[in-house]
C-alpha cells in the first residue's frame, strides 16, 4: 500500500485549524494546538521511547508558516517560537485517525500532572 499523500493543506487562523486533505479523500480539521503538543520534534517527543514530553498552555497556539519538505511532509511554524519537527504526510494521517484517542490521552495526562491547556 502507498503511503498517502497530501492534496491540499488549508489554515484557518481564526479558528486555530489546519484542514488536511489526502488523495483517498479522507479529510481532517487538526487543531493547531493539537498539532504542537503532538509535535514529531525530539524537543516533543524525546529521542527514544518513553521520553515524550507533556506540552501545556498551547490553547490559543497558532501557526504562522506551513513550509514543504520534499514531497513528504511540512515544516509547521508555531507562534509560540516552535518549528522544529517534520510533519510527514503519513505522520499527519496518523494523527488524524487518532485523533479522538490522542486527545483524550493528552486531557488526562495534563489533568494527573495538575497543568493546564
Amino acid at each position: 500500500m502507498a503511503a498517502p499523500r497530501v492534496t491540499e493543506l488549508v489554515l484557518h487562523k481564526a479558528s486555530h485549524v489546519l484542514e488536511v486533505a489526502f488523495d483517498d479523500g479522507v479529510r481532517f480539521r487538526l487543531p493547531c494546538e493539537y498539532l504542537r503538543v503532538e509535535s514529531p520534534s525530539a524537543e516533543v517527543q524525546g529521542h527514544g521511547p518513553g521520553q515524550k514530553q507533556l506540552v501545556a498552555g498551547k490553547r490559543e497556539v497558532n501557526i504562522t508558516a506551513i513550509e514543504p519538505v520534499g514531497h513528504y511532509g511540512v515544516l509547521l511554524r508555531f507562534d509560540d517560537g516552535h518549528d522544529t519537527g517534520i510533519f510527514s504526510w503519513s505522520y499527519l494521517r496518523e494523527l488524524g485517525e487518532q485523533q479522538e484517542q490522542r486527545w483524550a490521552a493528552y486531557l488526562e495526562a495534563l489533568e494527573r500532572a495538575g497543568r493546564h491547556r
